[in-house]
Protein backbone atom coordinates (compact mmCIF):
# COMPACT_ATOMS: atom_id res chain seq x y z
CA UNK A 1 0.00 0.00 0.00
CA UNK A 2 1.38 3.18 -1.11
CA UNK A 3 1.37 6.11 1.55
CA UNK A 4 -0.90 8.27 0.41
CA UNK A 5 -3.22 4.93 -0.11
CA UNK A 6 -2.10 4.34 3.89
CA UNK A 7 -3.41 7.98 5.14
CA UNK A 8 -6.42 8.03 3.42
CA UNK A 9 -7.81 4.93 4.55
CA UNK A 10 -6.47 5.89 8.51
CA UNK A 11 -8.66 9.22 7.78
CA UNK A 12 -11.55 7.15 6.37
CA UNK A 13 -11.51 4.62 9.26
CA UNK A 14 -11.74 8.08 11.68
CA UNK A 15 -14.71 9.15 10.85
CA UNK A 16 -15.49 8.68 6.51
CA UNK A 17 -16.59 12.33 6.99
CA UNK A 18 -16.30 15.08 4.36
CA UNK A 19 -13.01 15.00 2.53
CA UNK A 20 -11.82 16.33 -1.24
CA UNK A 21 -13.31 19.63 -2.51
CA UNK A 22 -16.35 21.81 -2.52
CA UNK A 23 -19.00 22.70 -5.02
CA UNK A 24 -18.15 26.23 -6.86
CA UNK A 25 -21.39 25.65 -8.36
CA UNK A 26 -24.78 26.21 -6.97
CA UNK A 27 -27.09 22.82 -7.60
CA UNK A 28 -29.35 24.86 -9.50
CA UNK A 29 -26.22 25.48 -12.06
CA UNK A 30 -26.48 21.67 -12.86
CA UNK A 31 -29.81 21.36 -13.88
CA UNK A 32 -32.24 22.35 -17.07
CA UNK A 33 -31.30 21.54 -20.68
CA UNK A 34 -28.14 23.17 -20.77
CA UNK A 35 -26.48 23.01 -17.47
CA UNK A 36 -23.00 24.50 -16.53
CA UNK A 37 -20.40 22.02 -17.25
CA UNK A 38 -16.88 23.83 -15.57
CA UNK A 39 -13.80 22.50 -16.58
CA UNK A 40 -12.89 18.85 -14.35
CA UNK A 41 -11.76 19.07 -11.00
CA UNK A 42 -9.70 15.81 -10.21
CA UNK A 43 -8.48 16.26 -6.62
CA UNK A 44 -5.92 13.35 -5.01
CA UNK A 45 -8.71 11.93 -3.25
CA UNK A 46 -12.42 11.34 -4.52
CA UNK A 47 -15.03 13.93 -2.91
CA UNK A 48 -16.77 12.21 -0.29
CA UNK A 49 -19.39 13.43 1.64
CA UNK A 50 -21.56 11.11 3.42
CA UNK A 51 -24.79 10.93 4.75
CA UNK A 52 -25.28 8.58 7.52
CA UNK A 53 -28.50 6.93 7.41
CA UNK A 54 -30.15 7.00 10.65
CA UNK A 55 -33.98 6.39 9.73
CA UNK A 56 -36.86 8.11 10.72
CA UNK A 57 -37.94 9.39 15.02
CA UNK A 58 -41.51 7.95 15.72
CA UNK A 59 -43.92 10.24 13.93
CA UNK A 60 -41.71 12.43 11.77
CA UNK A 61 -41.92 12.42 8.00
CA UNK A 62 -41.41 14.64 5.13
CA UNK A 63 -42.35 18.20 4.47
CA UNK A 64 -44.63 17.73 0.95
CA UNK A 65 -45.35 20.64 -1.09
CA UNK A 66 -47.49 23.52 -0.56
CA UNK A 67 -51.01 21.88 -1.28
CA UNK A 68 -50.05 18.46 -0.87
CA UNK A 69 -50.17 16.10 2.01
CA UNK A 70 -47.61 13.83 2.80
CA UNK A 71 -48.66 10.43 5.02
CA UNK A 72 -46.68 6.65 5.32
CA UNK A 73 -48.64 4.36 2.94
CA UNK A 74 -46.41 1.13 4.55
CA UNK A 75 -43.72 1.44 7.20
CA UNK A 76 -41.37 -1.22 8.35
CA UNK A 77 -40.27 -2.76 5.02
CA UNK A 78 -36.65 -3.96 4.34
CA UNK A 79 -35.10 -1.96 1.90
CA UNK A 80 -37.91 -0.79 -0.27
CA UNK A 81 -36.64 0.61 -3.75
CA UNK A 82 -38.91 -0.08 -6.10
CA UNK A 83 -42.51 0.19 -6.63
CA UNK A 84 -45.40 -1.14 -9.42
CA UNK A 85 -48.73 -0.75 -9.15
CA UNK A 86 -50.91 -3.32 -10.61
CA UNK A 87 -54.20 -2.72 -12.41
CA UNK A 88 -56.55 -3.62 -9.58
CA UNK A 89 -54.72 -0.95 -7.21
CA UNK A 90 -52.19 -3.12 -5.55
CA UNK A 91 -49.00 -1.95 -4.81
CA UNK A 92 -45.86 -4.07 -5.37
CA UNK A 93 -42.99 -3.37 -3.31
CA UNK A 94 -39.12 -4.68 -4.34
CA UNK A 95 -37.25 -4.84 -0.60
CA UNK A 96 -33.89 -5.39 -2.38
CA UNK A 97 -30.46 -4.10 -1.99
CA UNK A 98 -27.24 -5.18 -3.63
CA UNK A 99 -26.25 -9.00 -4.49
CA UNK A 100 -22.91 -10.42 -3.48
CA UNK A 101 -20.16 -9.15 -6.27
CA UNK A 102 -16.85 -10.34 -4.59
CA UNK A 103 -14.90 -8.56 -7.66
CA UNK A 104 -16.38 -5.40 -7.54
CA UNK A 105 -14.33 -2.76 -6.08
CA UNK A 106 -11.62 -4.75 -5.36
CA UNK A 107 -8.26 -3.30 -3.12
CA UNK A 108 -8.11 -0.04 -1.63
CA UNK A 109 -11.10 1.28 -3.64
CA UNK A 110 -13.56 -1.74 -2.81
CA UNK A 111 -12.77 -1.30 1.02
CA UNK A 112 -13.40 2.51 0.98
CA UNK A 113 -16.66 1.58 -1.41
CA UNK A 114 -17.97 -0.66 0.96
CA UNK A 115 -17.68 1.59 3.76
CA UNK A 116 -19.60 4.32 2.20
CA UNK A 117 -22.07 2.19 1.12
CA UNK A 118 -22.53 1.03 4.66
CA UNK A 119 -22.73 4.56 6.22
CA UNK A 120 -25.03 5.37 3.52
CA UNK A 121 -27.51 2.64 4.31
CA UNK A 122 -26.86 0.53 1.11
CA UNK A 123 -24.65 -2.44 3.15
CA UNK A 124 -27.75 -4.74 4.61
CA UNK A 125 -28.37 -7.74 2.73
CA UNK A 126 -30.63 -7.90 0.14
CA UNK A 127 -34.41 -9.15 1.37
CA UNK A 128 -34.44 -10.83 -2.11
CA UNK A 129 -38.66 -10.21 -2.32
CA UNK A 130 -41.17 -8.34 -3.89
CA UNK A 131 -43.98 -7.87 -0.89
CA UNK A 132 -47.83 -6.67 -2.12
CA UNK A 133 -49.82 -4.07 -0.62
CA UNK A 134 -53.49 -3.19 -0.54
CA UNK A 135 -55.55 -0.66 0.63
CA UNK A 136 -58.69 -1.79 0.11
CA UNK A 137 -60.72 0.97 2.02
CA UNK A 138 -58.93 3.67 -0.07
CA UNK A 139 -57.51 5.30 3.50
CA UNK A 140 -54.31 6.49 1.88
CA UNK A 141 -52.66 3.18 4.52
CA UNK A 142 -51.97 -0.34 2.98
CA UNK A 143 -53.79 -2.48 5.83
CA UNK A 144 -53.02 -5.92 3.90
CA UNK A 145 -49.38 -6.55 3.59
CA UNK A 146 -48.36 -10.11 2.18
CA UNK A 147 -44.67 -11.62 0.67
CA UNK A 148 -45.58 -11.90 -3.21
CA UNK A 149 -42.48 -13.18 -4.04
CA UNK A 150 -39.34 -14.67 -2.30
CA UNK A 151 -36.13 -16.29 -3.55
CA UNK A 152 -35.53 -13.84 -5.69
CA UNK A 153 -31.69 -12.09 -7.29
CA UNK A 154 -31.88 -8.65 -5.89
CA UNK A 155 -34.85 -7.94 -7.91
CA UNK A 156 -35.58 -4.40 -9.13
CA UNK A 157 -37.86 -3.72 -11.94
CA UNK A 158 -41.38 -4.91 -12.24
CA UNK A 159 -44.31 -5.11 -14.90
CA UNK A 160 -47.75 -6.75 -16.18
CA UNK A 161 -48.72 -7.24 -19.35
CA UNK A 162 -51.78 -9.31 -20.03
CA UNK A 163 -51.24 -12.05 -17.17
CA UNK A 164 -47.64 -12.42 -17.35
CA UNK A 165 -46.04 -10.17 -14.54
CA UNK A 166 -42.06 -10.06 -15.40
CA UNK A 167 -39.59 -9.14 -13.03
CA UNK A 168 -36.08 -7.70 -13.51
CA UNK A 169 -33.76 -9.65 -11.43
CA UNK A 170 -29.91 -8.19 -11.16
CA UNK A 171 -28.96 -11.41 -13.90
CA UNK A 172 -31.88 -12.60 -15.81
CA UNK A 173 -35.66 -11.14 -16.72
CA UNK A 174 -38.22 -13.21 -15.11
CA UNK A 175 -41.75 -14.12 -16.28
CA UNK A 176 -44.34 -15.26 -13.68
CA UNK A 177 -47.98 -15.99 -14.07
CA UNK A 178 -50.57 -13.60 -12.95
CA UNK A 179 -54.38 -13.48 -11.99
CA UNK A 180 -56.23 -10.53 -10.87
CA UNK A 181 -56.45 -10.02 -7.11
CA UNK A 182 -53.25 -12.85 -6.63
CA UNK A 183 -51.79 -12.03 -2.85
CA UNK A 184 -49.08 -14.26 -3.46
CA UNK A 185 -47.02 -15.89 -6.75
CA UNK A 186 -46.02 -19.72 -6.38
CA UNK A 187 -45.73 -20.97 -9.58
CA UNK A 188 -42.40 -21.09 -11.21
CA UNK A 189 -40.79 -18.15 -13.40
CA UNK A 190 -39.70 -19.05 -16.77
CA UNK A 191 -36.34 -16.87 -17.67
CA UNK A 192 -36.81 -14.87 -20.68
CA UNK A 193 -33.31 -13.71 -20.94
CA UNK A 194 -30.20 -13.59 -19.11
CA UNK A 195 -29.08 -10.02 -18.25
CA UNK A 196 -25.51 -8.99 -17.43
CA UNK A 197 -24.41 -9.67 -13.88
CA UNK A 198 -21.59 -11.85 -12.21
CA UNK A 199 -19.07 -11.44 -9.67
CA UNK A 200 -17.82 -8.34 -11.04
CA UNK A 201 -21.76 -6.50 -11.08
CA UNK A 202 -20.75 -2.59 -10.68
CA UNK A 203 -24.32 -1.43 -11.05
CA UNK A 204 -27.04 -4.15 -9.97
CA UNK A 205 -30.28 -2.80 -10.47
CA UNK A 206 -32.29 -3.83 -13.68
CA UNK A 207 -35.37 -2.04 -14.43
CA UNK A 208 -38.08 -2.99 -16.96
CA UNK A 209 -41.36 -1.67 -18.70
CA UNK A 210 -43.46 -2.80 -21.76
CA UNK A 211 -44.32 -1.39 -25.09
CA UNK A 212 -48.04 0.11 -25.43
CA UNK A 213 -49.01 -2.80 -27.80
CA UNK A 214 -47.01 -5.24 -25.03
CA UNK A 215 -44.61 -6.86 -27.82
CA UNK A 216 -41.75 -5.49 -26.74
CA UNK A 217 -39.84 -5.40 -23.17
CA UNK A 218 -37.18 -2.20 -22.11
CA UNK A 219 -34.39 -3.49 -19.77
CA UNK A 220 -31.84 -1.07 -18.49
CA UNK A 221 -28.75 -2.12 -17.30
CA UNK A 222 -25.77 -0.12 -16.21
CA UNK A 223 -22.28 -0.04 -16.59
CA UNK A 224 -19.60 -2.64 -14.42
CA UNK A 225 -17.42 0.79 -13.80
CA UNK A 226 -17.54 4.58 -12.88
CA UNK A 227 -15.80 5.06 -16.32
CA UNK A 228 -14.58 1.86 -17.87
CA UNK A 229 -11.70 1.29 -15.54
CA UNK A 230 -12.21 -2.34 -15.57
CA UNK A 231 -11.63 -2.67 -18.66
CA UNK A 232 -14.11 -2.52 -21.83
CA UNK A 233 -14.08 -5.81 -22.62
CA UNK A 234 -16.61 -6.15 -18.85
CA UNK A 235 -19.04 -3.72 -20.21
CA UNK A 236 -20.40 -6.17 -23.11
CA UNK A 237 -24.26 -5.24 -23.25
CA UNK A 238 -24.12 -2.45 -20.08
CA UNK A 239 -24.06 0.92 -20.36
CA UNK A 240 -27.28 0.36 -22.15
CA UNK A 241 -31.22 -0.05 -22.51
CA UNK A 242 -32.19 -2.83 -23.96
CA UNK A 243 -35.21 -3.60 -26.16
CA UNK A 244 -36.46 -7.65 -25.86
CA UNK A 245 -39.17 -9.47 -27.50
CA UNK A 246 -41.43 -10.63 -25.40
CA UNK A 247 -42.41 -13.49 -27.31
CA UNK A 248 -39.02 -15.02 -28.20
CA UNK A 249 -36.52 -13.37 -26.02
CA UNK A 250 -34.29 -12.05 -28.90
CA UNK A 251 -32.98 -8.62 -27.63
CA UNK A 252 -30.77 -5.51 -28.96
CA UNK A 253 -29.20 -2.42 -27.73
CA UNK A 254 -32.18 0.06 -28.14
CA UNK A 255 -29.59 2.80 -26.44
CA UNK A 256 -26.18 3.02 -25.67
CA UNK A 257 -23.29 5.57 -23.45
CA UNK A 258 -26.08 5.67 -20.63
CA UNK A 259 -24.17 5.18 -17.65
CA UNK A 260 -26.68 4.41 -15.07
CA UNK A 261 -30.34 4.47 -16.16
CA UNK A 262 -32.53 3.61 -13.77
CA UNK A 263 -36.69 4.79 -14.21
CA UNK A 264 -38.04 4.06 -17.48
CA UNK A 265 -41.60 5.80 -18.45
CA UNK A 266 -43.34 6.63 -21.50
CA UNK A 267 -44.26 10.49 -21.96
CA UNK A 268 -48.10 10.62 -22.41
CA UNK A 269 -48.54 13.64 -25.27
CA UNK A 270 -44.89 12.29 -27.20
CA UNK A 271 -45.09 8.49 -26.41
CA UNK A 272 -41.18 8.87 -26.03
CA UNK A 273 -39.63 6.37 -23.55
CA UNK A 274 -37.70 8.26 -21.03
CA UNK A 275 -34.95 7.28 -18.75
CA UNK A 276 -33.20 8.65 -15.47
CA UNK A 277 -29.56 8.51 -15.80
CA UNK A 278 -27.01 8.68 -12.87
CA UNK A 279 -23.78 9.94 -14.59
CA UNK A 280 -20.09 9.75 -13.61
CA UNK A 281 -18.21 10.78 -10.43
CA UNK A 282 -14.56 11.74 -9.44
CA UNK A 283 -14.17 14.95 -11.27
CA UNK A 284 -15.79 16.88 -8.80
CA UNK A 285 -18.83 18.34 -6.41
CA UNK A 286 -20.20 20.05 -10.08
CA UNK A 287 -19.94 17.37 -12.28
CA UNK A 288 -21.16 15.38 -14.01
CA UNK A 289 -24.98 16.39 -13.46
CA UNK A 290 -27.84 13.36 -13.52
CA UNK A 291 -29.83 13.79 -16.05
CA UNK A 292 -33.31 12.31 -17.41
CA UNK A 293 -33.75 12.31 -20.94
CA UNK A 294 -35.63 10.99 -24.28
CA UNK A 295 -34.27 7.57 -25.57
CA UNK A 296 -33.76 7.78 -29.24
CA UNK A 297 -33.20 4.25 -31.19
CA UNK A 298 -29.51 3.21 -32.02
CA UNK A 299 -28.57 6.94 -30.03
CA UNK A 300 -25.21 7.03 -28.19
CA UNK A 301 -25.15 9.35 -25.04
CA UNK A 302 -21.39 9.38 -24.52
CA UNK A 303 -20.72 7.32 -21.63
CA UNK A 304 -17.55 6.34 -21.01
CA UNK A 305 -15.80 8.45 -23.35
CA UNK A 306 -17.76 11.90 -23.40
CA UNK A 307 -20.53 13.67 -20.86
CA UNK A 308 -22.92 15.93 -22.50
CA UNK A 309 -22.57 15.66 -25.63
CA UNK A 310 -18.79 15.80 -26.94
CA UNK A 311 -17.16 16.44 -23.18
CA UNK A 312 -14.73 14.37 -23.46
CA UNK A 313 -13.65 12.38 -20.27
CA UNK A 314 -9.74 12.37 -21.06
CA UNK A 315 -9.69 9.95 -18.13
CA UNK A 316 -10.61 6.98 -20.47
CA UNK A 317 -8.11 5.17 -22.13
CA UNK A 318 -7.87 4.36 -24.99
CA UNK A 319 -10.02 6.91 -25.95
CA UNK A 320 -12.59 6.86 -28.99
CA UNK A 321 -13.00 10.16 -31.27
CA UNK A 322 -15.43 8.07 -33.33
CA UNK A 323 -18.24 7.58 -31.06
CA UNK A 324 -17.73 10.27 -29.63
CA UNK A 325 -18.54 12.68 -32.67
CA UNK A 326 -22.02 10.70 -32.82
CA UNK A 327 -22.96 11.02 -28.94
CA UNK A 328 -25.62 13.35 -28.55
CA UNK A 329 -26.72 15.47 -25.06
CA UNK A 330 -29.45 14.32 -23.38
CA UNK A 331 -32.35 16.57 -22.84
CA UNK A 332 -32.68 17.89 -19.40
CA UNK A 333 -30.17 17.66 -16.40
CA UNK A 334 -31.18 17.25 -12.63
CA UNK A 335 -27.97 18.23 -10.60
CA UNK A 336 -24.91 16.91 -10.34
CA UNK A 337 -24.71 13.44 -7.82
CA UNK A 338 -28.14 13.46 -6.88
CA UNK A 339 -28.56 9.86 -8.02
CA UNK A 340 -31.83 10.41 -9.78
CA UNK A 341 -33.55 7.20 -10.07
CA UNK A 342 -37.25 7.16 -10.14
CA UNK A 343 -39.02 8.39 -12.70
CA UNK A 344 -42.73 8.54 -13.32
CA UNK A 345 -44.82 10.86 -15.53
CA UNK A 346 -47.80 12.79 -13.70
CA UNK A 347 -50.63 11.32 -16.26
CA UNK A 348 -53.54 10.28 -13.98
CA UNK A 349 -52.49 12.15 -10.58
CA UNK A 350 -54.74 14.45 -8.30
CA UNK A 351 -52.65 16.26 -7.19
CA UNK A 352 -52.69 20.30 -7.43
CA UNK A 353 -52.80 22.20 -10.90
CA UNK A 354 -48.68 22.60 -10.64
CA UNK A 355 -47.91 18.58 -11.11
CA UNK A 356 -50.30 17.80 -14.07
CA UNK A 357 -48.05 17.92 -16.84
CA UNK A 358 -44.40 16.80 -16.47
CA UNK A 359 -42.32 13.96 -14.50
CA UNK A 360 -41.61 12.75 -10.83
CA UNK A 361 -38.05 11.86 -10.19
CA UNK A 362 -37.13 10.77 -6.81
CA UNK A 363 -33.83 12.07 -5.86
CA UNK A 364 -31.17 8.86 -3.74
CA UNK A 365 -28.97 11.56 -2.82
CA UNK A 366 -25.10 12.37 -3.15
CA UNK A 367 -22.58 10.42 -1.21
CA UNK A 368 -19.79 12.55 -3.13
CA UNK A 369 -21.08 16.03 -3.66
CA UNK A 370 -19.88 18.69 -0.81
CA UNK A 371 -22.73 20.40 0.03
CA UNK A 372 -25.21 17.15 -0.71
CA UNK A 373 -27.38 17.36 -3.11
CA UNK A 374 -30.50 15.53 -4.33
CA UNK A 375 -32.75 14.03 -1.42
CA UNK A 376 -35.56 14.89 -2.56
CA UNK A 377 -38.61 14.27 -4.68
CA UNK A 378 -38.61 17.09 -7.50
CA UNK A 379 -41.17 17.60 -9.88
CA UNK A 380 -39.94 18.57 -13.68
CA UNK A 381 -42.82 20.14 -15.58
CA UNK A 382 -43.25 19.40 -19.63
CA UNK A 383 -45.07 21.26 -22.32
CA UNK A 384 -46.01 19.92 -25.45
CA UNK A 385 -43.68 16.17 -24.46
CA UNK A 386 -40.58 18.52 -23.54
CA UNK A 387 -39.42 19.74 -20.47
CA UNK A 388 -40.24 23.59 -19.34
CA UNK A 389 -38.97 24.95 -16.46
CA UNK A 390 -37.31 24.66 -13.40
CA UNK A 391 -38.10 21.86 -10.97
CA UNK A 392 -40.52 21.73 -7.88
CA UNK A 393 -40.05 20.62 -4.50
CA UNK A 394 -42.28 17.62 -4.56
CA UNK A 395 -41.24 16.05 -0.76
CA UNK A 396 -37.51 17.61 0.91
CA UNK A 397 -36.97 17.51 4.46
CA UNK A 398 -35.09 13.58 4.29
CA UNK A 399 -32.07 15.35 5.81
CA UNK A 400 -32.04 16.56 9.49
CA UNK A 401 -29.95 19.61 10.79
CA UNK A 402 -26.84 17.32 11.19
CA UNK A 403 -26.30 16.30 7.91
CA UNK A 404 -28.02 12.94 8.72
CA UNK A 405 -30.32 11.29 6.68
CA UNK A 406 -33.65 9.65 7.37
CA UNK A 407 -34.80 8.38 4.88
CA UNK A 408 -33.94 8.88 0.96
CA UNK A 409 -36.46 8.37 -1.88
CA UNK A 410 -35.95 5.50 -4.85
CA UNK A 411 -38.76 4.18 -6.95
CA UNK A 412 -42.29 7.29 -7.15
CA UNK A 413 -45.40 5.72 -9.30
CA UNK A 414 -48.98 7.14 -9.15
CA UNK A 415 -51.64 5.50 -7.51
CA UNK A 416 -54.85 4.50 -8.36
CA UNK A 417 -56.25 7.30 -6.45
CA UNK A 418 -53.65 9.85 -7.94
CA UNK A 419 -51.66 10.02 -5.48
CA UNK A 420 -47.67 9.71 -5.52
CA UNK A 421 -45.81 6.84 -3.95
CA UNK A 422 -42.29 7.09 -3.22
CA UNK A 423 -40.12 4.17 -1.67
CA UNK A 424 -37.54 5.31 0.89
CA UNK A 425 -35.14 2.42 1.26
CA UNK A 426 -33.80 3.97 4.45
CA UNK A 427 -36.55 5.32 6.03
CA UNK A 428 -37.76 1.59 5.12
CA UNK A 429 -41.54 3.39 4.26
CA UNK A 430 -43.34 4.20 1.31
CA UNK A 431 -44.54 7.80 1.31
CA UNK A 432 -47.88 8.65 0.05
CA UNK A 433 -48.37 11.88 -1.12
CA UNK A 434 -51.91 13.49 -1.88
CA UNK A 435 -53.69 16.69 -2.18
CA UNK A 436 -54.34 18.49 1.03
CA UNK A 437 -57.58 18.54 1.95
Amino acid sequence: MRTSELVFVIALAGGLVACGETARLQVTDGIGPSPKLPEPNKTLFPTMNIAPAIGWADGAKPVAASGTHVGAFAENLDHPRWLYVLPNGDVLVAETNAPPKPDDNKGIKGWITKKVMGRAGAGVPSPNRITLLRDGNHDGVAETRTVFLENLNSPFGMTLVGNDLYVADTDRLLRFHYENGDTAIQNKPIKVVDLPGGTLNHHWTKNVIASKDGSKLYVTVGSNSNVGENGMDQEQGRAAIWEVDRATGNHRIFASGLRNPNGMAWEPQSGALWTAVNERDEIGSDLVPDYITSVKDGAFYGWPFSYYGQHVDERVDPQNPDLVAKAIAPDYAVGPHTASLGLTFAEGNRLPAQFKEGAFIGQHGSWNRKPHSGYKVIFVPFSGGKPSGQPVDVLTGFLNDEEKAMGRPVGVVIDQQGALLVADDVGNKVWRVSAAH
